[in-house]
This record gives C-alpha cells, structure tokens and sequence, in this order.
C-alpha cells in the first residue's frame, strides 16, 4: 500500500514538472512571479517546504521498485534534507535567494530551460511505470 501511494505522488510530481515546464514556455512572466514569492511569507515558506518533502519521501519509499533504485534514493533524500535545511535557515534568506534568481532569471531564460523541466517530467513519469 504505501510503494502504490508513493507511485500516484511520484507520478503527480511528474505531471508537476510537465505542467511548470509548459507555464515556463507560455507564460514564463507567471514562472518568474512565483518564484518571486518563494519564502516570502511564514506560510508560503512552510507550506511549500513541507509540499516538497512529500515527493522527496515517495522517493525514498519507491525506490526498491523503480527501475533506478540508487537514483531514487538520492533524489529523495536530496529533496527531503534540502527542504528540512531550507526550512531551518531564516526565512528572509531563502526569499532573498529566490528573488535574486528571479531577477537572474529573465523570461526568455525560463523558456529555454523549459524543455528541461518537461523532459525530467516524462522520465520521472517512464520511472515508475
């Protein structure tokens, strides 16, 4: 029971990506907005950490059967340990970084990295199926 929960969130983290990679290409203004907000509030900074670390954990619990077991457990544990270490340091920090990358970050930069986000997407996707 818990290996087929962890494939329906593995599964719907795929589609997250496919889905911020087609946001990436069409409306990279919208990408850019979000990630703005990254930590910028208590509850966005919580919400989204703790959001993550579900994906990190379907990871670590799938693992034995994906076709990519190391990989699987390194992804997770990578998602998880950075979202509990994003979540010590000051909030102000992590909205400071995420601004700073989203002026780094211009629009057309956003569409170009967007086949990436969707190609990840698909192969997380293939991973588990």
């Amino acid at each position: 029971m818990p290996e087929t929960i962890a494939k329906f969130v593995i599964i719907s983290f795929g589609i997250f990506f496919i889905a911020a990679g087609l946001i990436m290409a069409f409306r990279p203004q919208i990408a850019r907005s979000m990630l703005r907000k990254a930590g910028s509030t208590t509850f966005i900074n919580y919400a989204e950490l703790s959001i993550r670390m579900i994906p990190g954990i379907a990871f670590i619990v799938y693992a034995e059967t994906s076709k990519f077991p190391l990989t699987f457990q390194l992804v997770g544990w990578f998602i998880l340990i950075s979202s509990i270490l994003l979540m010590i340091i000051p909030r102000r920090l992590h909205h400071q970084f995420s601004l700073g990358a989203a002026e780094i970050l211009k629009p057309i930069y956003f569409q170009l990295i967007s086949p990436l986000s969707i190609l990840i997407g698909v192969l997380i996707i293939y991973t588990v199926t």
